[in-house]
């Protein structure tokens, strides 16, 4: 067996015993019935202006008619969870995953784990190497599932990149988003797929010398903050508050006041060359400089 052949392999097992661990089986959604379900699954989720929805039933009926990726995550009958991407541009065999979503009565049981892995071997097994995805930078909870056990990474900051999408977890304010790439074949992607989760730890970073360019006063508004490029030999930690979408509702104030922060510390640390290279689950990410990763 050649080398591509094993990973694609690994990675289907892998997939397996996610969907397993979750308790779902996970397929693609060929009939009108699941696609409609599903679209109504991720209004469920996301709470859209009606004139807004995140996914409409024309538009993933034509996705998948051709060829691309939608699957639901089923508990039993029951749909649980929906992920749709589209391929981009031929010569970048890359996949963008573009709405990823798990009904609330499902949430913690590992359901979008398995929709993620699932969509790595169905990808590979398409000679797909990469999937980028975009998503909120201060929602805490994505920030650890995506860098640490998804294993991708930050590539750029989007200052509110889709404009006013005015739902239930978005709010009214701006878009802002990182996107990541997952580099499919990476050692540290198929570590982490394989359930081994690495994490960063943001107290012996700073132990060691790392700067905190964005952190969280006791009140819960941002505090200090240093902008511009990261140091070498002196990582940037960034925090962000621990749930941002219940910010929204209770205080808009200090929600607005967060991603105002992050983007002023965040982006210009990316864009000076600094690059995340992991998460703190106590809510700090980790920026180093292309030196620092060497």
């Amino acid at each position: 067996m050649d080398l591509d052949a094993l990973v694609t392999g690994d990675a289907a097992g892998a997939a397996s015993t996610a969907a397993r661990a979750a308790g779902v089986s996970v397929r693609e959604l060929t009939e009108l019935a699941d696609i409609e379900r599903a679209c109504r699954l991720f209004d469920e989720i996301w709470r859209p202006n009606p004139a807004n929805p995140p996914m409409t039933t024309e538009l993933m009926r034509a996705l998948t008619k051709a060829g691309n990726y939608a699957v639901g995550a089923y508990d039993g009958n029951v749909l649980v969870g929906a992920c749709v991407g589209f391929f981009g541009p031929p010569a970048d065999e890359a996949l963008h995953s573009h709405i990823a979503g798990v009904a609330p009565t499902a949430l913690g049981r590992g359901v979008g784990y398995a929709l993620k892995l699932h969509q790595r071997a169905w990808a590979l097994g398409r000679d797909v190497t990469e999937i980028a995805w975009t998503y909120d930078p201060l929602v805490r909870r994505n920030s650890y599932f995506n860098l640490v056990k998804l294993g991708a990474r930050p590539a750029e900051y989007l200052p509110n990149f889709y404009g006013g999408m005015h739902d239930g977890i978005n709010g009214d304010g701006d878009t802002d988003r990182l996107l990541v790439r997952w580099e499919l074949c990476d050692p540290a992607v198929v570590t982490a797929c394989a359930g081994e989760f690495r994490p960063a730890d943001a107290m012996a970073e700073l132990a060691a010398g790392a700067v905190a360019g964005l952190s969280a006063g006791t009140d819960g508004w941002p505090a200090s903050r240093t902008a511009g490029a990261v140091s070498p030999g002196r990582p940037l930690l960034v925090a962000v508050p621990a749930d941002i979408e219940g910010l929204r509702v209770a205080n808009p104030g200090c929600a607005a006041a967060w991603r105002s922060a992050l983007r002023e510390v965040l982006a210009p640390a990316m864009a000076a060359g600094g690059r995340v290279t992991g998460f703190d689950k106590a809510g700090w990410y980790v920026v180093e400089t292309q030196e620092d990763i060497r």
